[in-house]
């Protein structure tokens, strides 16, 4: 049998560790944003503390396990979307261009039903796709 050695950083491997948690924040924040949701709202729906939904997006705190799954379930995805893209060599930054467009979904989310739907339509035929079925 012979032992692997890892090499750990000063920290002892925390700093893998906590890129991981800027990630899991970061994804948890451009969900959040794109479906148009503050912290305090994510925070009452997934039953914890606009606190701790902050400190999940910063990555200042972990997200455990159990935790995680409401976060969620609350955001409507997957448990494994919160770590797409994380082997591709760090924590995930936002684009300007991506970093606007989460803003626009925001800003589109808070519209009344009917101007976000004229919205849809005029892009639709800005784009050449025609209009969308209704």
């Amino acid at each position: 049998m012979t032992a692997t050695i890892v090499a750990l950083g000063p920290a002892g491997g925390r700093g893998r560790a906590r890129d991981v948690d800027r990630h899991l924040g970061a994804r948890l924040r451009e969900r959040r944003i794109a479906l148009g949701l503050s912290q305090q709202e994510l925070a009452g729906k997934a039953g914890i503390s606009h606190r701790q939904a902050h400190g999940y997006e910063a990555g200042a705190e972990r997200i455990g396990a159990g935790r995680l799954f409401a976060l969620a379930r609350a955001l409507g995805v997957e448990v494994g979307y919160f770590f797409e893209g994380l082997g591709s060599g760090g924590p995930s930054r936002l684009t300007a261009r991506q970093r606007r467009t989460l803003e626009l979904a925001r800003e589109l989310a808070g519209l009344p039903r009917r101007q976000r739907e004229a919205l849809a339509e005029l892009v639709h035929v800005l784009a050449g796709t025609g209009t969308p079925a209704a």
